[in-house]
């Protein structure tokens, strides 16, 4: 309890799935917390659940401009960040000869170009210290079939770890990420699956997890406050991969 009291926080993502729960258990740790999300069901909700004490911005996760918008707004509210989870991602997972350059793009879109102009858009608000989680994913690693673009995607986040830890570690903003394997959310509504296809997607890839289950968003989440809080004040560069032993076989 308490580990982020009177920080300031910001989750993308955050009115579902993982960032939701992240919210969650910012709030329980003391934060000060705001969320961003697109669908209108989701923000609603979240804001009943989440309480009218947390900020919540309806933003496009691919869109440069918004990401301008969200720093404005979080400035504004909090005046300035201790954390920032960049969590918003989008999954889409089919062979390569279905993809088409409209649907390419905007994979890259929200999960390369969004989180990187958000980082920009945040420099000027991230105190000294302040920490940047990144939400990779262990299939940018693993070479699962029909994940070419979204792995792609990913790994193409993973590299920020690395190098924006060395650019902006002389300011003091760590950059760590998490990568999760697979989690227990609706998979057929994040892979434009059917409902059947999910649940044979969903019994194919438990198969293939040492730990025999799916994770939970809070398994996720609890790591996320760690690397946000200062009790990870020495971890600096460093990718958390949290998928019951999937990606060591």
């Amino acid at each position: 309890m308490d580990r982020l009291k009177g920080k300031r926080t910001l989750i993308t993502g955050g009115t579902s799935g993982i960032g939701l729960e992240t919210a969650r258990q910012f709030l329980i740790e003391g934060a000060r917390v705001a969320v961003t999300g697109t669908n209108p069901d989701t923000i609603a909700s979240a804001r009943a659940e989440l309480g009218s004490d947390v900020l919540v911005i309806q933003a496009d996760a691919g869109d440069v401009a918004a990401q301008a918008h969200i720093a404005g707004e979080v400035g504004r509210a909090f005046g300035g960040l201790d954390a920032v989870f960049v969590n918003a991602g989008i999954a889409a997972l089919k062979p390569i000869e279905q993809w088409n350059e409209a649907d390419y793009d905007r994979s890259f879109a929200i999960n390369v170009k969004g989180p990187f102009f958000l980082v920009q858009a945040l420099l000027p608000l991230l105190a000294n210290p302040s920490s940047i989680v990144l939400n990779t994913s262990i299939n940018a690693r693993i070479g699962m079939p029909n994940s070419s673009v979204y792995a792609a995607s990913k790994g193409a986040l993973s590299t920020f770890i690395r190098t924006l830890s060395g650019e902006l570690i002389g300011r003091g903003i760590r950059v760590n990420a998490v990568s999760p394997g697979p989690i227990a959310t609706p998979l057929y509504s994040k892979f434009g699956m059917s409902e059947e296809q999910a649940k044979a997607t969903a019994a194919a890839i438990k198969s293939q997890i040492p730990a025999g289950r799916f994770g939970e968003p809070s398994e996720v989440a609890k790591a996320v406050v760690f690397l946000a809080s200062d009790e990870s004040a020495f971890t600096v560069g460093s990718e958390l991969v949290i998928d019951g032993g999937m990606s060591n076989l």
